[in-house]
């Protein structure tokens, strides 16, 4: 009989794990001796941090992220075929949801393997609860294009199917080119748009704040090198 491949999410501000995740989903962490990680050593700290009871160094880690050859991840299914279940760790928040992880999903169904989502936070779901938007129809589209350009036309065509299908429009940046990412933002959109800005969710710099483009403009925070989420409603 097959294994089961858990599907692991940590936290993505607190340091303590007890008040991010379920004690159920603890509980199974604990329970596994091998994952299916981005970063072996973000791996082990957050299997500290909650409460690992076994030897850390005896654990099979194998590493998922955007170098790791497709051809090879077969093979981090192998051990589930002989009984054993394996865990997706994601770097932060819900495995597979702008994460890695989809892949190996995809072959473990194709595989007859049990896939098992356990419950943990979500930074674009917790955005859209606090946003005010649509929580009905929503699109999620991860990054942007970086060519200033590119990304205007990209806003632009957001904002139109946020006008014409009453659809939240959810995306994100790299910390470092937010500030970048929202003044094109304010540039690019009409002034009676929705923008929430959701940074540093689940720490102590926790900001969540919606308003209009017209208002964003006379008010625009430094949301340099902070994890944000970005949704656009009319």
């Amino acid at each position: 009989m097959y294994g089961t491949l858990y599907l692991i999410p940590s936290t993505i501000g607190s340091e303590n794990v007890i008040n991010s995740l379920p004690k159920a989903t603890n509980d199974k962490l604990i329970q596994l001796d091998e994952f299916i990680v981005e970063n072996t050593r973000t791996a082990r700290r957050f299997l500290k941090k909650a409460g690992y009871s076994g030897s850390i160094d005896t654990i099979t880690f194998h590493i998922l992220n955007k170098h790791t050859s497709e051809s090879t991840l077969p093979n981090f299914l192998e051990n589930i075929k002989n009984g054993k279940s394996v865990g997706i760790i994601s770097e932060s928040g819900c495995p597979c949801i702008a994460d890695p992880g989809a892949k190996i999903v995809e072959i473990a169904h194709k595989s007859g393997i049990k896939v098992k989502p356990l419950t943990g936070p979500s930074s674009i779901f917790l955005a859209l609860m606090a946003s005010g938007f649509n929580g009905q129809n929503f699109a999620f589209h991860g990054y942007l294009p970086i060519d200033k350009k590119k990304q205007q036309n990209s806003l632009k065509a957001l904002e139109k199917q946020a006008i014409n299908n009453k659809q939240t429009q959810i995306f994100m940046e790299a910390p470092f080119r937010n500030n970048k990412l929202i003044n094109n933002i304010l540039t690019s959109l009409s002034s009676s748009t929705k923008l929430c800005i959701a940074s540093e969710i689940a720490t102590n710099e926790e900001f969540i704040q919606t308003k209009s483009i017209e208002e964003w403009k006379k008010e625009t925070p430094d949301l340099n090198k902070k994890n944000t989420v970005f949704l656009i409603y009319y």
